[in-house]
């Protein structure tokens, strides 16, 4: 069969690694003829190599993975790669352009790679109206491919040692983060793991909105909170909903439990 060239940008390296070897499953005909880390990468890519699709990742630092497919226009077939399902079945499914959600999933991507095949002879489509709109449903910049402060991109998976392993974990799945002076543990609600990354860092990359700090050496998910306690020091002690250590509030974070 002819080969069919493609571009892969995410700025997940594990990520495009993952994405590349599932395609490799599913689609053998398939060359990856670049892989880019943002959405700047991979309109330079795309430009270099002339591929048949660009697969993007919608959320990237710099130029997002929708300020890429602005740019890229018509020049090849776009694929979405995404970690919001929701947005993803609303917007893409009307058959203008196709997703890939994280992680790659092969039964997912085979039903991806079977409406692509049927693309490919034909021009790819105006995604004008969809970019804006998939914009405005995941508060990316819109209407410009300049580079605009945004909320994010925020973490949406940690890459985290389990033993002799590497494994990744959904964000959304951690219960807290508490560090000590060399690793940072991720604890969810049936396993922990450790990852490198100090917490004065990683509070910068989580979703303000999601993840609290409450102590220098402890980051917690408001979603897994059941409330708040003192002890007989006066000390406030979050506790979960579904894990049984309590978490130790600093002074200097007491204020985001003042109604409690």
């Amino acid at each position: 069969m002819e080969t069919v060239r493609a571009v892969i940008a995410d700025d997940e390296r594990l990520m495009r690694e993952q994405l590349r070897a599932r395609l490799a499953e599913v689609w053998p005909e398939l060359e990856v003829v670049a892989e880019a880390k943002n959405g700047r990468e991979a309109v330079e890519a795309v430009a270099t190599h002339r591929p048949d699709l660009a697969f993007l990742d919608i959320r990237m630092p710099g130029m997002t993975g929708v300020e890429a497919a602005r740019e890229i226009g018509d020049a090849c077939h776009v694929v979405f790669i995404t970690a919001y399902s929701e947005y993803a079945v609303e917007a893409f499914e009307q058959g203008a352009v196709d997703y890939v959600l994280k992680p790659a999933d092969s039964e997912r991507l085979a039903l991806t790679v079977a409406r692509l095949k049927k693309r490919l002879d034909s021009k790819p489509a105006d995604l004008g109206a969809l970019l804006e709109k998939l914009a405005a449903r995941l508060d990316l910049p819109a209407g410009s491919s300049a580079t605009v402060a945004q909320k994010g991109p925020y973490l949406q998976w940690i890459q985290a040692s389990m033993g002799q392993q590497i494994r990744m974990i959904p964000v959304s799945e951690v219960l807290f983060f508490t560090s000590d002076e060399k690793y940072t543990r991720v604890q969810t609600e049936t396993y922990e793991a450790l990852i490198r990354k100090p917490i004065k860092e990683l509070v910068d990359q989580l979703d303000p909105e999601q993840f609290w700090q409450i102590h220098r050496a402890t980051i917690v998910n408001i979603k897994a909170i059941a409330g708040v306690t003192r002890d007989l020091r006066g000390r406030q002690l979050v506790q979960l909903k579904s894990y049984p250590q309590k978490l130790e509030v600093s002074r200097n974070f007491t204020h985001l439990f003042k109604q409690m």
